[in-house]
């Protein structure tokens, strides 16, 4: 990028976060969403509210403040961002497979007991058991663009069940335990509500496991899915001759029959190349076929694609159920499978540069308001990846020029003088005359 664009791109952050003015009932608690927004957008090592608050020029208090008592509609915030994203088609899709649903949950190592929602429970991050918070959220990607679009944190059971102490992390009455794949189709719902479609969906095998959570997939009109599945997955490959749907079969694991049926052992095994942005392409071996579900002891009245990938290199198998028509091809199926390491990135990258994981306070609504404010963000940067992605227009001249670079730092000032709040990265405030 040239000096020239990071300028732009300054203003143009400006411009995009009024597009949320009206979440906002006075203009000066608009201007602190400007602040916390470039402070998340700086290169600040660590952007809770004091380092941000001190880098902006505002007192320490008054962001607490504007992050856990003003009154401003967040979840207003975070549908005006699900509705832009419906109305923005993208600009660089390079293959067939549309808007693809990601879902996934993620977690923050937090110490102490008070953060809302924080418990011993599995630590992703940490690949162990420890204390830390569980956010579940919905992705989407469009060929290369990426970007997260909704979160929810996920309540255990036993700060549920204590209502007192969830009044004391102002988490409101109605906000409850619920097992993550239904703050998942919540989730889902949600974006319907927003005009967002997905032509896909993927998940984990966690989801794909739940036959409540295939069920409501199924009952959705147009939602096509490829989800993994355990493997011991219940599946049939065909229906009983002579018998009638009946409560009680148990159908067979899927890599029982992968591996034994002997419908499935006269299939070869094809390959399938998926490409890679920065390393070699990864090559798997399938093999895939009709199947009838079996939920709760009961058989599905229309049949599924189960698709099994082994990994060439490593051995690894993975198993896929997908609700897709059967004459869909099983490459492009499982292309839209192996979409979901997009959901890994954007995490790392609302993580890393944007400081989804150094929130710090007692507050329910506050944690809502930063995971938004951080989703936010994230929208503005995946779009204008998005539009300076591929070769550059000849109006850019010099952009092939070494230079030195502007940082982040540098952008967030240029949002900055449109305001007339002064901003700098490193902790000193800079006059709007600077």
């Amino acid at each position: 990028m040239t000096p020239k664009q990071m300028r732009a791109l300054g203003t143009a952050f400006t411009a995009y976060l009024r597009l949320f003015a009206d979440c906002f009932g006075q203009g000066r608690t608009a201007k602190h969403l400007h602040s916390y927004c470039r402070g998340l957008l700086s290169d600040l090592p660590r952007k809770s509210i004091e380092p941000i608050a001190l880098a902006c020029g505002t007192a320490v208090r008054t962001l607490q403040e504007f992050l856990r008592d003003h009154v401003w509609n967040h979840l207003r915030l975070r549908d005006q961002l699900q509705q832009r994203l419906a109305q923005s088609p993208p600009l660089n899709t390079v293959d067939d497979l549309g808007t693809i649903g990601l879902i996934d949950e993620t977690s923050m190592a937090k110490k102490g007991t008070k953060t809302p929602g924080v418990r011993r429970q599995w630590c992703g991050s940490l690949g162990k058991v420890d204390n830390c918070i569980v956010t579940v959220h919905l992705g989407i990607v469009r060929g290369r663009f990426k970007t997260l679009v909704d979160g929810d944190l996920f309540l255990p059971q036993i700060w549920s069940e204590d209502r007192e102490r969830c009044r004391k992390a102002a988490i409101p009455d109605d906000v409850v335990y619920r097992p993550k794949w239904r703050i998942a189709l919540e989730q889902l719902d949600r974006a319907a509500g927003n005009g967002l479609t997905l032509d896909w969906l993927t998940f984990d095998e966690y989801y794909g496991s739940k036959p409540g959570f295939l069920a409501n997939l199924d009952a959705r009109p147009g939602m096509s899915y490829v989800g993994e599945v355990p493997r011991n997955f219940r599946c049939l490959t065909a229906r009983p001759r002579g018998k009638k749907p009946k409560k009680g079969w148990k159908g067979k694991r899927a890599d029982n029959l992968a591996r034994f049926s002997s419908a499935w052992n006269r299939r070869d095994w094809k390959g399938v190349s998926l490409s890679r942005l920065t390393l070699d392409n990864q090559e798997w071996e399938i093999r895939a076929g009709q199947v009838y579900l079996v939920r709760d002891g009961e058989l599905s009245d229309r049949t599924y694609w189960l698709i099994v990938a082994r990994n060439v290199t490593t051995g690894e198998v993975k198993y896929f159920i997908s609700n897709a028509p059967a004459d869909t091809p099983v490459e492009k199926l499982l292309r839209v499978a192996f979409s979901r390491w997009n959901v890994e990135h954007t995490f790392r990258l609302v993580k890393t540069e944007i400081g989804f994981g150094h929130f710090e306070g007692r507050s329910y609504v506050a944690l809502m308001r930063h995971m938004i404010m951080c989703l936010v963000v994230m929208g503005f940067v995946a779009e204008h990846t998005d539009r300076l992605r591929g070769e550059k227009p000849g109006a850019d001249d010099g952009a092939g020029v070494p230079s030195a670079a502007p940082t982040l730092p540098d952008l967030a000032e240029q949002s900055a003088g449109d305001d007339g709040i002064g901003v700098h990265g490193r902790g000193h405030r800079i006059s709007p005359a600077a």
